[in-house]
């Protein structure tokens, strides 16, 4: 269970980044411009069905994955340029997991914020591991 929580923090972290490092591009460079957090604009829905969970559970192996290779690799990066662009490569690597989940990316956020602050998320999320 603690590797779960530190998985769905680290990919939230990299995931909410991904936005903050595609707003210094221009806007025909960022295809998913249509970004919201929904945590951040106190609109977050906890009433997922148990199919989106199964989803969120199914993209948490393929997150660990990607999460144990490139944090290493981010650790030990030259430059804060270079560690930039691993992190680039992790969110876009995420973001297929997730996608190829059969999740949205606002929706997975969702779910990992529920995962940390709502109880009875939590409980059905590990109920499904």
């Amino acid at each position: 269970m603690n590797k779960l929580l530190t998985s769905v923090a680290v990919s939230f972290t990299l995931l909410a980044a991904g936005p903050v490092i595609a707003q210094g591009q221009p806007e025909s460079a960022n295809p998913e411009s249509g970004y919201s957090d929904p945590a951040a604009a106190g609109t977050q829905n906890t009433n997922f069905t148990d199919a989106e969970l199964k989803q969120f559970v199914d993209a948490q192996d393929g997150i660990n994955d990607i999460r144990d290779e490139y944090m290493e690799k981010i650790e030990s990066a030259d430059s804060q340029q270079q560690a930039q662009g691993l992190q680039q490569e992790a969110n876009n690597e995420m973001v297929e997991i997730i996608e190829d989940a059969g999740l949205d990316i606002p929706t997975y956020n969702s779910i990992a914020t529920a995962y940390n602050s709502e109880p009875k998320v939590r409980n059905r999320v590990d109920a499904l591991m």
